[in-house]
């Protein structure tokens, strides 16, 4: 099984967003924004219910309260503006919905979630779109890309590590892809 990588690029990312959002479905916008956005694995997140975040008045949630697959912890990831929008936009475009509705609905079948298979295959088309071809790619480069940028920003390791629900700040490393280029780069600020 090859390593997965994050979507290093923030210029491919807002590719992606602007090509799903020109999309008659936009199930995929939503799958992508919430995927970087979560850190979510895509099996808790293609069994969310629009009663996940859609509270019964009808407002978009604070957080999404989940009993994860893998570990059978509880968690609540924060619904971020980009999340918030994401939502909206997918619950204009879809008309009619129900409580009990799957947000990320298979097209073949649409009392049943998207799968994993299919996931997959979209987010491998996403990235191929804008020029992310190179083999690496798969429904846990969502994730990731968030522990990337997170890292990015100035989140400590120790924090990233806690949100993705890893055992060790070595593990988070290897995770969020720290690759050579970018230790060469530290290496040639810290000139001495």
């Amino acid at each position: 099984m090859n390593t997965v990588e994050p979507i290093r690029n923030r210029i491919k990312i807002n590719a992606i967003r602007n090509n799903l959002k020109s999309e008659k479905n936009p199930r995929n916008y939503l799958l992508f924004v919430m995927g970087i956005n979560s850190a979510l694995r895509i099996s808790d997140l293609l069994k969310l219910k629009i009663k996940d975040v859609i509270d019964n008045r009808g407002d978009i949630k604070e957080s999404i309260y989940i009993r994860q697959t893998k570990t059978g912890k509880e968690i609540a990831p924060l619904i971020n503006d980009s999340m918030r929008e994401a939502i909206k936009y997918y619950l204009e475009r879809i008309g009619n919905w129900s409580f009990e509705d799957y947000l990320f609905k298979s097209k073949r079948n649409p009392n049943r979630p998207l799968e994993r298979v299919m996931a997959w295959y979209l987010i491998n088309k996403w990235c191929a779109d804008v020029g992310l071809d190179n083999g690496r790619i798969g429904t846990h480069s969502l994730r990731k890309t968030w522990g990337y940028h997170a890292r990015k920003v100035g989140i400590d390791l120790e924090t990233i590590m806690i949100k993705l629900g890893q055992k060790s700040i070595s593990s988070t490393k290897a995770y969020i892809g720290i690759s050579q280029e970018e230790i060469g780069a530290v290496e040639n600020k810290v000139c001495l």
